[in-house]
């Protein structure tokens, strides 16, 4: 990659760490399929903020969802039985989050209830469902990763529209993880994390997709996780095994690379604080959140505006 100027180096800092007594020191049927049996005591992903300003991660291998407050204090919203990744308000007081074992479930705030949302698709379960995101007619686009990779390149895009319809846009990508919309919409980006990139998806008028292509090109032992568009169109990767964000401009080229602390696996990532100009990144390896202040506020997320699946 030629690059007229090199790309400006930042590191991110620790904003809080997971308290000892909810690390869970024991193995999980999640770690070992997915971390080589090793011990996980926490998986962070899945940040996001509600409107007074508490950041919510999730904790995959032991089906937890945490708040967390300005002051970096943690607090348990819900744990039940599932594997919880990505998370998007659907409204002030509820989640949506992509679950693996579960499909899309329901997460109420106030309660901790956990009830279904989407299970399976015309009697068929998912792969395994990963990240999420909501665009500005309510229509919401997410991934079905599994364990898709160069292997099996059979990871699946889809959009559920406010009616009920879901479409399948894609039925062929090696890995699909993290998904992000353009400023004006009619550009999803989507992380194939075993392909090691970012592919563009134009999103047509008449509801189709065409012309895909490859944005951004990665490199090292783990690609692209979880993304976000700022205020001004940048793109923002997270890359876990890089311990990075890129922050990439219209034409892919870094312009800044945002380095986590040392060993720190960089998973997912969500803007906040006042003015939403801080850029809050999990790190999963420490059960830990990273934080930077940026130049420019995140682009503003959507939630549902009409009712879908019941």
């Amino acid at each position: 990659m030629f690059l007229l100027h090199p790309p400006q180096v930042r590191e991110l800092e620790v904003f809080t760490t997971m308290p000892e007594h909810f690390r869970r020191r024991e193995r999980s049927v999640w770690a070992d399929a997915n971390r080589g049996g090793i011990i996980t005591d926490s998986f962070l992903e899945g940040p996001v903020f509600d409107s007074a300003g508490h950041l919510y991660v999730t904790d995959i291998p032991w089906g937890r969802i945490f708040r967390i407050d300005p002051q970096g204090a943690w607090s348990l919203v819900a744990e039940y039985d599932g594997e919880p990744n990505g998370m998007k308000f659907m409204d002030a007081g509820t989640l949506l989050i992509t679950d693996y074992k579960n499909g899309l479930v329901r997460l109420d705030v106030a309660t901790g209830v956990i009830t279904p949302y989407l299970e399976r698709r015309n009697s068929e379960r998912f792969k395994g469902v990963n990240d999420l995101v909501f665009d500005a007619d309510g229509n919401l686009y997410f991934t079905d990763q599994g364990q898709s990779g160069l292997h099996d390149p059979s990871g699946r895009l889809y959009r559920l529209r406010p009616s009920g319809q879901l479409d399948l846009l894609l039925a062929n990508v090696p890995s699909p993880n993290g998904v992000a919309l353009s400023p004006d919409g009619r550009v999803l980006y989507l992380a194939v994390t075993r392909g090691n990139c970012v592919w563009r998806v134009p999103l047509l008028p008449d509801g189709s997709v065409a012309k895909v292509g490859q944005f951004f090109t990665s490199h090292g032992p783990s690609g692209p996780d979880g993304l976000a568009v700022d205020a001004t169109g940048r793109l923002l990767v997270a890359n876990p095994g890089l311990g990075y964000v890129w922050v990439l401009n219209h034409r892919a080229e870094p312009e800044q690379v945002l380095r986590g602390v040392p060993g720190s696996s960089t998973t997912n990532l969500a803007f906040g604080g006042e003015g939403g100009t801080t850029l809050y990144v999990t790190d999963s390896t420490h059960g830990q959140v990273l934080r930077l202040a940026m130049d420019v506020p995140g682009l503003p997320l959507h939630g549902l505006r009409a009712q879908g699946p019941t």
